[in-house]
């Protein structure tokens, strides 16, 4: 039975998350109001609970769910099982926080009062995003 891990992050935004986790491939991914419990590999319900959820059948063979939790100041923890934290760490959520990032903006931009002036990809995968606001 894997471990889990809760991660704190500064994701906030459940609609922009759910179009991060789908940019880096998890198309199908479960979005509650209340939180749902989190089953392990062999299909056993965990302790653990999340509101968003991304289920075994979709993280890989032997893989538990991976779930973002949301805590009492809005943020979502990510809950990930020691065996998937081979493959899904720090640099897998800081490629879900920079695409989370980039969602975030596109929303909150125009409401703002801001217009998407110019957006490029780098090489290095960096988004470079240009907005303006004409007063």
């Amino acid at each position: 039975m894997s471990h889990f891990t809760a991660i704190k992050t500064q994701i906030k935004d459940a609609a922009a998350l759910v179009k991060a986790l789908a940019d880096v491939g998890f198309k199908q991914v479960e979005v509650h109001e209340t939180a749902q419990h989190l089953y392990g590999f062999q299909g056993d319900v965990r302790a653990q609970t999340a509101e968003i959820i991304i289920r075994r059948k979709y993280v890989g063979n032997a893989s538990n769910d991976i779930g973002f939790q949301q805590q009492a100041d809005g943020t979502f923890e990510a809950i990930v099982s020691e065996y998937d934290r081979r493959k899904y760490s720090q640099p897998w959520l800081n490629q879900v926080t920079q695409r989370y990032g980039y969602h975030a903006l596109m929303a909150t931009a125009p409401a703002q009062g801001f217009t998407v002036e110019e957006e490029e990809v780098l090489a290095d995968g960096t988004i470079r995003v240009v907005v303006g606001r004409w007063t």
